[in-house]
């Protein structure tokens, strides 16, 4: 690849990164490939679903973001990778993995990412969503009880426990090192305008570069 645009989009649980990137996969498709934090959980082979359910999962050290990099740097590089996967069901990483192949455009996107400096150093273009913690929790309830099979109980029990306290502490915090703050999500259009028209000139920029490579 002769050029790499790394975007990355954080913010909190449910606060409509999933929107964003979706409007802009819709619009440039196959120029975009989508890294998710939420697919490096760390596997936990070693205990029972019973203490895996009790498990902070909103803490840095629940990812392998390790891995995470290691597989930016090689997109980067022009190489593809074997993602990881993770199954919310069982709360662990499943067998299966998924090839992503290098874009022009990389999305990076999860609550922590913008915590970790040498994840943060990949990126060229760092958005966080900003949106309010009661539509947050509405949307991780219905997200959670539709989508990976868990009771209301055991979504609030967890919000309470890990997910608002670990907000406050690292993914609140984390906003500072973002370049763009979208208020709204996905659905706010003057934000997701002017991220169309950088993708826009990056894949123009991109495309003159290897018809200039051609030529030579």
């Amino acid at each position: 690849m002769s050029n790499i645009l790394v975007i990355g989009i954080a913010g909190g649980s449910g606060s409509g990164k999933t929107t964003l990137m979706k409007n802009l996969m819709s619009k440039f498709g196959d120029d975009i490939a989508v890294l998710s934090h939420d697919n490096y959980y760390c596997a936990h082979d070693e205990l029972p679903y019973e203490q895996r359910s009790k498990l902070n999962y909103d803490h840095p050290d629940a990812f392998e973001t390790d891995m995470m990099i290691e597989h930016l740097k090689m997109l980067k590089e022009g190489k593809s990778i074997e993602c990881p996967t993770y199954d919310y069901t069982i709360h662990n990483r499943a067998a299966e993995t998924i090839t992503v192949e290098p874009r022009p455009v990389i999305i990076v996107e999860g609550i922590l990412i913008f915590e970790n400096k040498e994840l943060c150093d990949q990126m060229d273009i760092k958005i966080y969503v900003d949106t309010d913690a009661d539509v947050r929790l509405i949307r991780r309830i219905k997200r959670d009880v539709a989508k990976r099979g868990r009771s209301l109980e055991s979504v609030l029990d967890q919000y309470l426990a890990t997910v608002k306290p670990m907000h406050e502490m690292f993914v609140e915090p984390s906003k500072k090192n973002a370049d763009i703050i979208v208020v709204g999500g996905g659905k706010n259009l003057v934000a997701l305008e002017m991220i169309d028209r950088r993708i826009e000139s990056h894949i123009d920029e991109d495309d003159i570069i290897e018809g200039q490579q051609t030529i030579v």
